[in-house]
């Protein structure tokens, strides 16, 4: 499977972030790509304050029609960030859509990061399901998620072998795409795409990064600071080899440690 992680800058309209998604997914699609990934929430921008993310939640119904027929248009799988209701605050949220137009995964970003989330979030309180996208088992997480390695582990346990992570990761943060997101993908032996803005948004410098890691977590590819599209591919063979190799799932004790959850 191919795959397209767009680094780029946020999009404060619904209207034109959906514009520019159609352009991307048209573009990338063109080239051969199963899958575009954007980052957190993209589709009206990350930090812009409770106010503004709760109208966006409102539209968002209008939103995800538009995702869907341009995944339907271009027949290519989507993941986007976006907001969605919740109660009492909107949920920051993905969505994976497939090549036809429908949607088979949603997640709520489960760990709020600082008062920047706690102020316009509500955090979702369920593991998102593992999913079939292209012959591939892929799970969601968001940000912050990736940064806690239950989380990952237990997509990892329910068999997922592609993590999906849309995120706004920003200045001074460079080590959660450097070491953490690595570590994970070599730890549960599972392809990692994390995609990351760049440029600055309000307070916020967003630092880039974006990356695919393999099973073995090592780099498929990685991006610098500026705005650019990613392409990674995914192979069966390279999976099943890491996993022969790393055994940690088969060679866990949760005898020993369960009690920790």
């Amino acid at each position: 499977m191919k795959i397209a992680l767009w680094q780029t800058h946020p999009q404060t309209q619904t209207e034109r972030a959906l514009e520019a998604l159609s352009e991307a997914a048209k573009m990338v699609a063109g080239q051969g790509a199963d899958m575009l990934v954007t980052p957190e929430m993209y589709l009206g921008g990350y930090n812009i304050g409770a106010e503004q993310i709760a109208t966006h939640a409102r539209q968002s119904g209008q939103v995800l029609d538009g995702i869907q027929s341009i995944a339907r248009e271009h027949g290519i799988a989507i993941v986007a960030g976006l907001a969605l209701p919740g109660h009492p605050r909107p949920y920051n949220a993905c969505v994976a859509i497939d090549g036809a137009g429908q949607e088979i995964a949603r997640c709520h970003k489960t760990h709020l990061f600082g008062e920047v989330d706690r102020a316009q979030f509500t955090a979702g309180q369920s593991i998102p399901p593992v999913f079939d996208l292209n012959g591939w088992k892929a799970a969601l997480a968001i940000c912050y998620d990736v940064e806690f390695p239950e989380l990952v582990r237990a997509h990892a346990l329910h068999g997922a072998d592609l993590i999906v992570c849309p995120t706004a990761n920003m200045v001074p943060f460079d080590s959660v795409a450097a070491r953490l997101v690595p570590a994970r993908a070599e730890e549960n032996a599972v392809y990692l795409a994390y995609c990351n803005y760049t440029g600055s948004e309000d307070a916020f410098t967003y630092n880039g990064l974006s990356c695919v890691c393999g099973p073995d977590g090592e780099d498929i590819v990685r991006g610098a600071g500026a705005e650019t599209m990613l392409w990674a591919e995914l192979d069966q063979s390279v999976l099943k080899h890491a996993r022969q190799r790393q055994t940690h799932l088969a060679d866990r004790r949760p005898d020993i440690y369960g009690d920790l959850t």
